[in-house]
């Protein structure tokens, strides 16, 4: 439901909109695949022709694709305690308050397109592709998005409006409504099945994980997803053996894309949960189950890949200090505490030219798309701190194929650390610039000189950067330029392609109450503490973390996808599908970052703002069962939901007609 079958366009939107009703499609109604379950069954309807995947052994099913990970023997590991469990994530959108919106124009022998997209680049090859032309024929204008979240990532409709464009010789526009959205692109649902061994003290032995997550219609970006979000889903913990097999399945719904935190919530979802319950028939405490098991800083817990990359235990204490883990809890209360984890990007391939002027201001390009990261104020300060340019003598140039250098993509908090690298080797280039001018103007050596900060160190005395720029420059004015390049190379035989730049590693405390009348949770504290390396902009990282938990409360408590039987979305809109307001803001909310100058960016900064999410559920699904013994393994952890486990009711797939009875129930 929603997918585009047939395409019109008009000079108003009304006429289009007219065009569009008058136009009568002749259609059979085939068998709906929506679930997990039905997507899996024998017999199952396809949603594949498997002729479409010539030498697939899996073609002939609904399975797009299978991963498996692990590593040591789980069978032989000798365990005191096996927990397990099945947990539930919902489809979720991404609500980005920006629209979707797309232009298509012929220009000569070739196309511009104007897109909210984050990758702009990958979409000039897309169209490059798909219209047989040079990608120096292509030109990509993606001013700043807005909101992304992932759901931006990929071409959407841009083929389909420069397919129109070309044909009707003048510009066309789509922009969607926030309802298409819902049908264009989404997280992926997803079910996981954990068995996790124990010693009685409380070290893992082994782990075990199954999941299945529901990709849609159409693969996109899902499968990558899939593997990506999978391969760390034993979280951020030594675990001596290790199977994990996660499915790529598909079905007849709107298709899943990225999502920020790239399919990690939905693992974390369930193996934090999982972790709880054991802490619970171990007797001991969740946070101390956690730290037995933590690597230290330098330690694998993944064998043969990147090893912890910071001071773990530093995130976590802070988090539980700022809770009050051990104090007293209020009558009603509950605490909960989950740890996240998530590979930062595991290839990668930024550049940048930045170009100091006579005047002393700079102007620095850069093929990042800001949507609400901050990249523009990032890479800003780090030109400035390495020119000694003031921040208002800066200008950004953004989002435009045929003006800045390539960059790969914007996704995995990558902006940071591969584009600023690339902003600060260019920036140095420029630094060497000054030195050799300093050197010819004053008749000295090069290597008596050392320029930093906007400085310029002589053996007798230390100016500013412009004193030199001005006269070396001269009277014909001009500029000095440098050139930067941020690389990761993809490591062949890696699961991934790639280990991780950087890991996200988050935690996350909540306190919470629940009214038993009605279900209803109340967030009375929230604490989210990240290990950011760095924070080059402090304000913008807690803004990060604090909009990421938000976010992440969203699909914890209220978010999910109705779908009838036939998979046709029964919430569509601002109105049916709820997102958390003011109203449902944690009463105190705190964030923190642990800073150690240990990642691989700009001044030993990591990227973040995803790992803030990661934790989200498993924390506050901790505290409601402290607070009422009840527990949930489906999310979101809605009234409904809570009530039902309260009373003690069967936990059905909510839908429609099971809301009207609740209501009936509730008023009996």
């Amino acid at each position: 439901h929603g997918d585009p079958v047939a395409v019109v366009a008009a000079d108003t939107l009304e006429a289009a909109q007219e065009a569009a009703r008058l136009v009568r499609v002749d259609y059979e109604e085939l068998p709906a695949v929506c679930t997990v379950a039905s997507a899996l069954a024998p017999g199952s309807p396809l949603v594949q022709d498997p002729a479409l995947r010539p030498g697939d052994p899996l073609a002939g099913t609904n399975v797009l694709h299978e991963h498996r990970y692990g590593w040591g023997d789980i069978d032989a590991a000798p365990s005191d305690l096996v927990v397990a469990g099945s947990y539930t994530f919902p489809m979720v959108t991404h609500f980005a308050i920006e629209p979707h919106g797309f232009i298509a124009a012929p220009d000569g022998d070739g196309i511009t397109i104007w897109s909210t997209i984050q990758h702009p680049y990958w979409l000039q090859r897309t169209i490059a592709e798909l219209l047989g032309l040079p990608l120096a024929k292509v030109q990509v204008l993606a001013p700043d998005p807005g909101g992304g979240f992932g759901g931006k990532q990929h071409a959407k409709y841009e083929p389909l409006v420069a397919f129109l464009a070309l044909r009707a010789h003048r510009p066309v526009r789509l922009i969607l409504t926030l309802e298409e959205t819902f049908q264009a692109a989404r997280r992926n649902a997803a079910e996981v099945r954990v068995r996790t061994g124990f010693r009685s003290d409380g070290k893992i032995t082994f782990r075990e994980i199954d999941a299945d997550y529901l990709l849609g219609a159409y693969a996109d970006i899902s499968d990558r997803v899939v593997g990506k979000g999978s391969y760390l889903s034993c979280g951020p913990y030594r675990v001596p053996a290790a199977r994990i097999v996660a499915r790529s399945v598909l079905s007849h719904t709107p298709p899943s894309t990225a999502f920020r935190g790239f399919g990690t919530p939905q693992a974390l979802w369930a193996t934090e949960s999982n972790l709880d319950e054991a802490a619970r028939a171990l007797g001991i405490d969740p946070l101390e189950l956690r730290l037995r098991n933590l690597p230290r800083g330098g330690q694998e817990f993944i064998p043969g890949d990147r090893p912890a990359d910071g001071q773990w235990e530093q995130t976590v204490r802070r988090a539980a200090e700022l809770i009050g883990w051990d104090s007293p809890l209020p009558a009603g209360r509950g605490r909960g505490i989950a740890f996240g984890i998530k590979s930062g990007p595991t290839t990668g391939l930024s550049y940048s030219t930045v170009r100091l002027l006579a005047d002393g201001s700079a102007i620095v390009s850069a093929g990042t798309s800001d949507m609400g990261q901050g990249a523009r104020t990032v890479l800003g300060q780090i030109a400035a701190e390495e020119l000694g340019v003031p921040m208002d003598r800066i200008t950004l140039v953004m989002g435009d194929t045929a003006v800045v250098s390539y960059d790969q993509q914007t996704s995995a908090s990558r902006s940071t650390v591969l584009m600023g690298n690339a902003v600060l080797q260019a920036c140095r280039q420029i630094q060497e610039k000054i030195r050799a001018m300093a050197a010819r103007l004053n008749g000295i050596e090069e290597s008596a000189i050392d320029v930093a900060h906007g400085m310029v160190r002589l053996p007798d005395r230390t100016i500013p950067v412009t004193e030199v720029l001005r006269p070396g420059l001269g009277k014909l004015g001009g500029e000095l330029i440098g050139n930067g390049e941020s690389r990761k190379e993809a490591e062949p035989g890696h699961p991934l392609s790639g280990s991780a730049a950087f890991y996200e590693f988050n935690c996350t405390a909540v306190e919470a109450e629940v009214d038993e009348e009605t279900g209803e949770i109340t967030i009375a504290r929230y604490v989210t503490v990240s290990d950011v390396g760095m924070a080059i902009n402090p304000l913008q990282v807690r803004g990060q973390d604090e909009g990421a938990a938000i976010q992440g409360l969203g699909h914890t408590l209220m978010e999910h996808y109705v779908l009838d039987e036939s998979g046709r979305i029964c919430n569509l809109g601002a109105i049916d599908y709820r997102i958390p307001t003011s109203m449902d803001l944690p009463i105190d909310l705190r964030s923190d970052v642990v800073e150690n100058a240990d990642g691989p960016g700009p001044y030993g900064a990591k990227g973040m703002s995803e790992g803030a999410l990661l934790a989200v559920a498993p924390a506050v699904a901790a505290a409601v069962t402290q607070a009422t013994g009840a527990v949930i393994r489906d999310l979101p952890l809605t009234p409904e939901r809570v009530w039902r486990a309260l009373k003690g009711r069967p936990q059905t797939a909510q839908t429609v007609p099971h809301a009207r009875q609740l209501a009936e129930e509730m008023l009996r």
